[in-house]
């Protein structure tokens, strides 16, 4: 990936690749988990227990193969399982259905149940022999035959293990190879020697795509983007241009909503039914309730909350604050670290001053307020229900309900004084020419 950053914890739809295979296998119903990580990866470790608290982390001093990487959890074998299901965190698209699927190859009698793909281009892939129905070699591509690179059934990496038998075949993986590195793929020949059955379940080549380096991490990322754009919109939501609104992995999305182009949803977004997203707004941590319209070139930052109704406009940006049913923020304006009353009107140009270099403070703006354009008002402070600011002013001090406040120099007049300064300008203009 040439990042400082792990290559599992780089993030496709909003978390990282193994945060995206830890959850596939959660929602499969898989219970204990073990994460098996290089030396010096506590960080990835981190990230596993975050995602499952439960899961148990190893470490693999040594680089000596796949085979070898799965014993290194060897205490977790230990304790018996009735099925073993080894994952690869770089391959983050294997949806929660494959593993349930090599689960039920197992529970049908097979040992070992490798996953494969129908490859457009097999060329690199090691390729899945099969007599029958069961598998009998997984060739690499270096070592096989004409004939068997004709093969397009090629080997995902993935492979579930029979729990009785899942510790004997991998104690059994000999390195008796150039590279002297215990390979996983070996089990199948193991297994069969054994006198016991190996198998192949399919899965989509795109489902199986591995991440090595940043293009292929675009192009996973653009397989989940599809995948969360149609499920939105099989649930009732509606996207003019889909290809180009970009989800998170938990964006909720109530039906009835229209999102137009151009719009990005981070982390941690939730939205009720009959929302109107307008194009070039970006959503992150924030809770919308119903028929609110936001946008065009809104911004909604973590703690943004929204009750039913409300309008946020073009280039209105919302930070740590609940907005009230009905009220209204157009156009211009700020507003962060505050509570807006019910269909209160916050003018253009409007600011709340929330933080004074050391510490955020509150602005609390009552029910039916309206704020004139281009005021400042200067947390820690407190509209009262439907008080009146004057447009331009700075407001310091707690104003009462139904008050009228302005805060702002008074205007004054000089009759002819722009006309006088033209003339004293003229002859200065001249002699410079």
């Amino acid at each position: 990936m040439k990042s400082a950053l792990p290559k599992v914890l780089h993030p496709v739809a909003g978390r990282s690749m193994l945060a995206n295979t830890l959850a596939s296998v959660m929602a499969a119903g898989i219970e204990r988990i073990a994460v098996v990580v290089g030396p010096g990866r506590e960080d990835v470790g981190a990230e596993a227990r975050r995602i499952a608290p439960t899961a148990e982390v190893f470490v693999q001093t040594e680089r000596l193969g796949t085979a070898h990487a799965v014993l290194a959890a060897r205490a977790a074998l230990e304790k018996g399982c009735d099925d073993l299901i080894v994952v690869f965190a770089d391959t983050p698209l294997i949806e929660p259905e494959t593993f349930l699927a090599m689960r039920r190859a197992l529970a049908e009698g097979a040992s070992v149940a490798a996953l494969g793909f129908e490859a457009g281009d097999p060329t690199g892939y090691g390729r899945l022999l099969l007599e029958g129905d069961q598998l009998v070699a997984i060739r690499e591509h270096k070592d096989a035959s004409e004939a068997e690179r004709a093969v397009r059934l090629s080997n995902a990496g993935l492979m579930a293990l029979d729990g009785k038998a899942a510790l004997s075949i991998l104690e059994a993986i000999k390195a008796e190879n150039a590279q002297k590195e215990f390979y996983l793929t070996d089990a199948v020949s193991i297994a069969r020697d054994k006198g016991l059955r190996a198998v192949v379940v399919r899965a989509p080549e795109e489902e199986v795509m591995g991440v090595n380096d940043r293009v292929q991490l675009a192009a996973a990322e653009a397989v989940a983007q599809r995948r969360l754009r149609e499920k939105a919109m099989r649930e009732g939501v509606t996207m003019i241009a889909p290809e180009t609104v970009f989800l998170c992995h938990d964006t909720r999305i109530g039906r009835d909503t229209v999102i137009e182009p151009n719009v990005v949803f981070g982390p941690g977004v939730s939205i009720a039914e009959g929302v109107s997203i307008k194009s070039f707004s970006h959503l992150t941590e924030a809770t919308i309730a119903a028929k609110c319209s936001i946008g065009p070139f809104a911004r909604l930052r973590p703690g943004a909350r929204l009750e039913a109704g409300v309008k946020i406009g073009n280039f209105v940006e919302i930070k740590s604050a609940r907005i009230g049913a009905g009220a209204a923020i157009s156009h211009l304006s700020y507003v962060g670290d505050a509570i807006v009353g019910e269909k209160a009107n916050i003018g253009a140009g409007t600011i709340t001053c929330n933080y004074d270099g050391f510490n955020k403070g509150l602005t609390e703006i009552g029910a039916g307020a309206f704020i004139g354009s281009n005021s400042a008002l200067v947390a820690p402070v407190k509209i009262g229900d439907g008080a009146y600011i004057g447009s331009g002013s700075v407001i310091t001090k707690d104003v009462e309900p139904d008050a009228l406040a302005i805060g702002r120099g008074r205007q004054f007049e000089k009759a002819g004084w722009a006309a006088a300064l033209r003339k004293s300008r003229e002859g200065m203009t001249k002699k410079r020419v």
